[in-house]
């Protein structure tokens, strides 16, 4: 008897492996797409998943749905490890019912949500799915709702992470949205609100799936994407990757590799790095990675906004969020993307405690009618609500320009920034000398015999007096001038004096970030 039921028991795993069946795999296959299950193999610790709610089914009966039942009804949930440490995941299965959302579906991602909410871990969504199980109405609808109402509880406590691995469209979209991270694959994974066929019957759009919501078209244009991945595997890959710098949860600390790259390591190329033209471009890319242990960033957001460069790096093997100004695109300027997607990025960091170094060469905002009218202000606020509101270590190296709102937005000394150092090229100033001059000094400009060389006099006598560090460093807005080969192991020393930060905020509900 006792064999029998073990028998049993396994002629049900084994059912409820083949999710759709073997003809709906191989069309997954066919697809350059793997199975929900292949998945969960690449992206956790070998042999350490633990499955629940395989035999979970649907409990509706209409439309023919009584006769087609599928064990676990098209989605994997269940733990596992990432190099040894506890996550929660829930992977669609695209072969049984497209992945679509039922209610049962929605009840097995709620349930691993709340667990990894108790234990305090990571949550992770490998998402394939075609929407709302059209059969079940209401229901599906309500267990999209329950999703993203999780989505938000757990937002700022446990980690939440998303990788879009096929079609994302109408309520779908809306959970991965609200998460830390959303991951998506090229070519075979989209996202939008409404499908290539209802644009073009409302707004007589012709577009294809990939141009409407792509990974590229998210990844670059509207933000959406994280991450554009080259593959499913390269995917999980950088899931696992992205892990390796952050915190279980909120009452957690990031965590800590020992370092092979000596903290007290100066870099020679940081001093000439900066052009002897204030208005020539450089890579602040290649600063970081002069900076950091091993040269190593990962960057997030990589193809949108391009203007400001966020992502994780280790100094002396802690994990720190690095913000820093672009000035190889569009000088480094602060413009609408650039301000939120650096303001997504400093709240996630301060939320879980990574501190935050900023490397600084800004000209200012971006002018123009389109970025006053689509909302450069609000926008604009957005990055300086996430710098004031941030209680984690804040570091910042003013490299070259610091002018303007923008020297205030970027983790200045008045919006409660630890440690501000800046390299002795630094010019900060409520605008560039030129400008400056041509404002302070208009009258007698014009007066002169030769404008040209009276601006230019006007524009070193203000260079000389304003547009340096020494000015703001005997106010104390600037901590120290650096050498820039010396910059490594300052910020190092910095962070070191600052791990026993402790700072706070008023008392309150929650504050109204200018959305």
């Amino acid at each position: 008897m006792a064999r029998t039921t073990i028998e049993y028991l396994r002629e049900l795993r084994q059912r409820a492996g083949l999710g759709g069946g073997e003809q709906r795999i191989e069309d997954q296959h066919r697809k350059g797409k793997l199975t929900a299950r292949e998945r969960l193999t690449l992206l956790l610790d070998e042999g350490s998943f633990e499955e629940l709610d395989m035999f979970v089914e649907h409990r509706s009966s209409d439309f023919g749905l009584d006769k087609q039942r599928y064990p676990g009804d098209g989605v994997v949930t269940g733990t596992g490890t990432i190099d040894g440490r506890t996550v929660c995941v829930f992977s669609q299965d695209f072969t049984v019912f497209g992945g679509s959302l039922s209610e049962a579906h929605a009840e097995k991602i709620i349930k691993v949500m709340d667990l990894a909410m108790k234990i305090g871990c990571p949550v992770i969504g490998l998402n394939d799915s075609g929407g709302a199980r059209i059969q079940e109405g209401v229901v599906s609808l309500g267990g999209y709702a329950d999703i993203f109402l999780k989505n938000t509880l757990a937002s700022g406590v446990v980690p939440q992470i998303s990788a879009v691995m096929g079609p994302c469209a109408g309520g779908a979209v809306y959970s991965p949205a609200i998460t830390d991270f959303v991951f998506m694959v090229k070519n075979t994974s989209y996202m939008f609100v409404t499908g290539p066929n209802v644009v073009k019957t409302v707004t007589h759009e012709t577009v294809t799936s990939e141009e409407l919501g792509g990974a590229m078209t998210h990844a670059s244009r509207s933000g959406v994407a994280h991450f554009a991945c080259d593959s499913e595997a390269a995917c999980l890959g950088a899931i696992r990757a992205l892990l390796s710098f952050i915190p279980q949860n909120n009452a957690d600390d990031p965590p800590v590799r020992k370092s092979t790259d000596d903290p007290g390591r100066r870099d020679p190329g940081l001093d000439t790095i900066i052009p002897d033209n204030p208005n020539k471009p450089y890579d602040m890319g290649d600063v970081i990675r002069r900076v950091v242990d091993n040269g190593e960033f990962f960057e997030v957001h990589e193809e949108y906004a391009r203007n400001i460069l966020v992502g994780f790096a280790r100094l002396d093997g802690k994990p720190v969020g690095i913000v820093a100004n672009q000035p190889s695109v569009l000088a480094g300027v602060l413009d609408i993307g650039a301000s939120k997607k650096g303001a997504r990025f400093v709240r996630f960091c301060d939320a879980f405690n990574i501190p935050l170094v900023v490397f600084e060469d800004v000209p200012g905002f971006l002018p123009g009618t389109d970025q006053e009218w689509r909302g450069i202000i609000t926008n604009g606020a957005k990055l300086l609500y996430a710098f004031c509101e941030a209680t984690v270590p804040r570091v910042t190296v003013i490299t070259r320009k610091a002018y303007g709102g923008a020297y205030d937005v970027m983790n200045s000394k008045h919006i409660r920034g630890d440690m501000n150092f800046a390299w002795p090229a630094a010019e900060i100033a409520v605008m560039g000398p030129k400008g400056a001059a041509e404002i302070i000094f208009r009258k007698e400009i014009e007066a002169a015999p030769d404008r040209e060389k009276a601006l230019a006099e006007k524009e070193r006598e203000y260079r000389e007096k304003f547009a340096n560090p020494y000015l703001a460093a005997s106010r104390g807005y600037i901590d120290a001038v650096i050498e820039p080969s010396e910059t490594r192991p300052r910020l190092i020393r910095a962070l070191q004096v600052l791990a026993t930060k402790v700072d706070t905020n008023p008392r309150k509900k929650h504050g109204n970030i200018p959305l």
